[in-house]
């Protein structure tokens, strides 16, 4: 009766290990009481080596953990019951490898075979991929390896390969950028050369604003791919990087791209945007808009290269209108509207306005121009 009364015992405790493994509720208190169960049960491993029949050999002896993990007899004599040091270490190993699947611990080294092959694999497929396409990849299976590298102490690794990642894709991006650079630089060359004499272009050349368009396209592929990395490692942005680092996962990314991509074409790339704009429609208006604006979130600072510029995109960049300036504002937005009609935009009809009318401000217009400076 005794023994089945300690079977008994035995089998709850087991059964509260896994609900509380199931749960995540795992601690090293916890989970050495619960592996030992009740203080008057024997040994798990003990009892399997007993077998089913045939009563103690002698008193159960309480074990405790060491620091490592191992658990002992807290009388040495206890070796010499029943099964001796054989049948003693092999329940040692028998509970050691009980806890260990219960636990579900995730090595180190499982870490670097399993998990992060898996985390890897997806963040390459999120920054390669092109607006629209299909990813074939589990976002619940990814924010499942992230969630339980953070619970198993991994947090710091997985922080420092993740920066790592994407630090060598970008490089690579860095690369790619200027080599189309390299091409543009011989495309000026060419273009010296070959129109005046009204020779054809070779084939390899390519216009700057070619070269404009691939920085558009890495800028607005890594910001896409920004917006599906950052939510799947939100668990470790959480508990490591914003709790021990003081800092942001988006932000820690967002200069990744200004230190090893910006910084290193922002000086040939701005003259070129400067000389698109001079000339009206070279690059796309969303084309232009989207550098600026990318640009502007990368280092606000880069607006003092190109006020102008950066004016039309973003408000509140220059100083505020006043009345003194606004026969050159009158002036600029005629230039504007010449540009515009030179590349084929009309105004509609026009047929109810005099001749002359459409490049001057009535006195009406400029009174309601004057009304709402005075707002401001």
């Amino acid at each position: 009766m005794e023994e089945e009364s300690m079977e008994e015992e035995g089998g709850g405790g087991c059964e509260a290990m896994m609900d509380d493994q199931n749960h995540n509720n795992w601690g090293a208190g916890s989970y050495g009481r619960h592996l030992l169960g009740p203080a008057t049960a024997a040994p798990l491993g003990d009892r399997l080596l007993r077998g089913p029949a045939g009563p103690p050999a002698g008193p159960l002896l309480p074990v405790e953990p060491e620091a490592n993990g191992v658990l002992r007899g807290c009388d040495p004599a206890g070796s010499a019951g029943k099964g001796g040091p054989g049948a003693i270490a092999a329940a040692i190993n028998i509970n050691a490898s009980t806890s260990k699947f219960l636990m579900n611990v995730i090595t180190i080294e499982d870490y670097k075979s399993t998990y992060w092959p898996k985390l890897d694999s997806a963040i390459d497929q999120l920054l390669t991929q092109s607006p629209g396409d299909y990813i074939p990849i589990s976002y619940e299976q990814i924010y499942s390896c992230v969630y339980k590298c953070v619970c198993q102490q991994h947090s710091e690794q997985m922080y420092s390969d993740l920066i790592k990642k994407i630090t060598n894709h970008l490089e690579r991006v860095s690369k790619e950028l200027q080599a189309w650079e390299r091409c543009c630089s011989m495309c000026a060359g060419i273009l010296a050369v070959c129109v005046p004499r009204k020779m054809e272009l070779c084939s390899s050349a390519s216009p700057p604003d070619l070269y404009i368009e691939r920085f558009n396209v890495a800028l607005g592929q890594y910001m896409g791919a920004l917006q599906s990395i950052v939510p799947l490692f939100i668990y470790m942005n959480k508990f490591y990087i914003e709790t021990k680092l003081n800092r942001d996962l988006k932000d820690d990314l967002i200069k990744l791209f200004t230190e090893h991509v910006a910084e290193k074409h922002i000086y040939n790339l701005m003259p070129l945007l400067l000389e698109a704009q001079s000339t009206p429609f070279q690059i796309t208006p969303s084309t232009m808009a989207n550098i600026v604006k990318g640009l502007y979130t990368l280092r606000p600072e880069w607006v003092q290269m190109a006020p102008a510029l950066f004016s039309k995109f973003i408000p509140n960049i220059l100083p505020p209108a006043v009345e003194s300036e606004l026969q050159e504002y009158a002036a600029q937005d005629q230039k504007l509207q010449r540009e515009l009609m030179q590349n084929g935009f009309t105004r509609g009809d026009q047929s109810r306005k005099r001749a002359g009318e459409e490049l001057s401000y009535s006195k009406y217009e400029f009174s309601a121009l004057m009304t709402l400076l005075s707002w401001v």
